[in-house]
């Protein structure tokens, strides 16, 4: 167990076809708030040293070695209550996981559901088989052999199997500024839809309710809590920013009309021309001749 810590922006550049990567970790210094800000892929963290995690309508105080599951789909924002703190973690993509079905089959898992537990707080058996597993996968990584990321596959499926043995952690703490914090995160997922830069990309989150579900909040709860903190609806968020949007894609790429449509959620073009032009005032193709 004597690797030494890592840490690097260089960590979260996922590349090539394997999409996935493991370190150990060592921070210092700030105990401030650090939000989330990745959107593709999910990360399984072994935390050690006192913070909290802050998800939409509650938080999570992690007094103990933890587990902790996230998804990229879900927004959160980590809290240290400490200036020193070690752990491991693993990040990986969709991709990754559908290579093999049975792992498919665990990304379906209440594990990466929203509303679902992520935290698992582990005995000091649990945290040195852990630690094990981290340290083979950071080992197994190093090496060339040929089929290391099958071998990583099996490693990321016994921790996922780990913690679904466990009972989930308990320990949430009711927010005070409920609003604000949903509202927050509402305008976290948003955002980290965008930009959009390939028309082979979809957007997913076009509705209140979509983004509800993923807040694990009912929809009526987040329209109220963003009306009372912006003074606007949910609706009217998300059909300004898909308008921003949708006009910086007219301006600046060549896509066609049908093909931006399509990447912002619209079934059919004549749905965005009409959405564009009672918003705009214009149809999406004079505004684009007029920027040329």
């Amino acid at each position: 167990m004597g690797r030494k810590p890592t840490t690097g922006r260089d960590f979260f550049d996922l590349k090539g076809q394997n999409q996935f990567n493991v370190q150990q970790y060592a921070t210092s210094g700030s105990t401030e708030l650090a939000p989330y800000s990745r959107r593709d892929y999910y990360k399984i963290s072994l935390v050690i040293g006192r913070s909290k995690l802050h998800y939409a309508d509650r938080s999570i105080d992690i007094d103990q070695p933890a587990l902790v599951f996230s998804n990229p789909l879900v927004p959160y924002s980590f809290e240290s209550s400490v200036t020193n703190r070690i752990g491991y973690m693993c990040i990986f993509t969709e991709a990754f996981l559908k290579v093999d079905s049975r792992m498919e089959n665990l990304q379906q898992s209440t594990l990466f559901k929203p509303g679902s537990d992520k935290v698992f707080f582990l005995d000091e058996v649990q945290l040195e088989a852990v630690k094990k597993i981290y340290e083979d996968m950071l080992a197994e990584l190093a090496t060339d052999y040929v089929f290391r990321y099958d071998v990583l596959r099996n490693y990321v499926s016994l921790l996922i199997h780990l913690s679904m043995k466990m009972q989930p952690a308990l320990h949430e703490v009711n927010h005070v500024n409920a609003a604000t914090r949903i509202t927050t995160l509402f305008m976290e997922l948003l955002e980290r839809q965008f930009p959009i830069d390939s028309p082979d990309r979809e957007l997913k989150l076009k509705k209140a309710n979509d983004f509800a579900k993923n807040l694990s909040v009912h929809v009526n709860h987040l329209n109220h809590a963003v009306r009372e903190v912006t003074g606007k609806s949910t609706s009217i968020h998300i059909a300004e920013r898909i308008l921003n949007e949708a006009t910086a894609l007219l301006k600046h790429t060549d896509w066609s009309v049908s093909a931006i449509a399509f990447t912002l959620g619209f079934e059919y073009p004549t749905y965005f021309n009409n959405f564009f032009k009672k918003h705009k005032g214009v149809t999406p193709l004079s505004l684009r001749k007029t920027s040329l």
